[in-house]
């Protein structure tokens, strides 16, 4: 789909709001707020409506991201467009531009839609060949963070740690951690990760201990072996790049409080944004 296909499907606040609609109610209007199925018209306005159960007036934005938000809704539909097709994420200035709104209101926007992407990833088990790794975010040394869940010491002092799991072929799963160690890494991984998976990592020692519960192969990059057979990881070391990309190219910084949700959005992308999956599922899938 593109832009101007966009435009045509939702070219008003109506359209996008029965778009909408229909994907919360399905033609069976139910209360936000009670849940009756006893509703009635309220007032001369399209779309609002009284429950005769609690007796309050709602619409399709009451109870939802979009309730205190003043932006029309096709308007938010662009910004949803722009943030699933985007491949290294576009900037909240970026998207003020296009849509006409300060960039306080877009920012507002986009971290509302990473937060509900985060919902998205709830109780998945990864299996088949699974690849796991670890990176770390900053910028130069000059400009690195300070703070819980940054690296302390050598190497990369004032980055923050990053973990990742990723199915070939399938879903993707990143978040931040407090450290690399053995017990935090390996805690995650038999949390998400079915029994008698194959695991592909590199050769860093926390890892050590895996072959228990699952099968593990290490390529060992300090040797700069990066493929031997099918075990390599290459596939999640190839998303740590576009994220990094992203980081200094697209957003220049990402504040800790925040990197959480920027790491949803990529995992969001990956998940959602295979070829299978045309742009307007995309979309449905974040509405």
């Amino acid at each position: 789909m593109s832009v101007y296909d966009l435009f045509e499907r939702f070219p008003d606040e109506k359209s996008a709001r029965l778009y909408l609609e229909q994907k919360r109610w399905n033609g069976n209007i139910t209360c936000p707020r009670c849940g009756s199925t006893k509703i009635g018209k309220f007032g001369k306005n399209e779309g609002w409506h009284r429950c005769n159960g609690c007796g309050k007036p709602f619409n399709v934005r009451t109870d939802s991201v979009f309730e205190s938000s003043k932006i029309p809704l096709n308007k938010w539909f662009l910004a949803f467009y722009l943030m699933v097709t985007a491949r290294k994420g576009i900037s909240s200035m970026q998207i003020s531009k296009i849509l006409r709104i300060t960039q306080k209101s877009a920012w507002f926007m986009c971290q509302k839609a990473r937060k509900a992407m985060g919902n998205c990833k709830n109780n998945y088990i990864f299996k088949g060949i699974v690849e796991c790794d670890e990176t770390h975010i900053g910028g130069k040394k000059c400009n690195r963070h300070s703070g819980k869940n940054v690296v302390k010491g050598r190497g990369p002092v004032g980055k923050i740690s990053v973990f990742g799991i990723v199915e070939r072929q399938g879903r993707a799963m990143s978040m931040v951690v407090l450290d690399r160690s053995k017990n935090t890494l390996q805690g995650i991984i038999r949390q998400n990760v079915e029994r008698g998976t194959v695991i592909n990592t590199d050769e860093w020692k926390s890892y050590i201990g895996l072959n228990g519960d699952y099968t593990h192969n290490v390529v060992s990059h300090s040797k700069k072996q990066y493929v031997k057979g099918a075990s390599y990881t290459n596939t999640i070391e190839s998303m740590w790049a576009v994220l990094k990309r992203a980081y200094r190219g697209t957003f220049h910084y990402i504040s800790p409080k925040y990197l959480q949700r920027y790491l949803d959005e990529f995992d969001f992308r990956h998940n959602e944004g295979n070829v299978r999956y045309p742009t307007m599922d995309r979309i449905s899938s974040l509405v």
